[in-house]
């Protein structure tokens, strides 16, 4: 099972959002918004948005919001 998931993380490396799904689709969609949200002073102070998948729940992270 392919699981996708999206993080808002700052320049330290903290998660600051993180939503996971099983809905490629849905994932894509999100992550378009995580990077739209990001303001130009984030992005240059080093903010990322990323979509990476991984092939467990387990894999997930603990503080994400998982959407089925």
């Amino acid at each position: 099972m392919t699981i996708w998931v999206n993080e808002q993380i700052d320049p330290s490396g903290m998660i600051h959002a993180c939503i996971a799904t099983c809905n490629e689709s849905q994932a894509k969609d999100c992550h378009d918004s995580f990077e739209n949200n990001l303001t130009k002073t984030q992005k240059a102070a080093g903010w990322v948005a990323r979509l990476r998948t991984v092939d467990s729940w387990d894999d997930v992270p603990v503080n994400s919001l998982k959407l089925n």
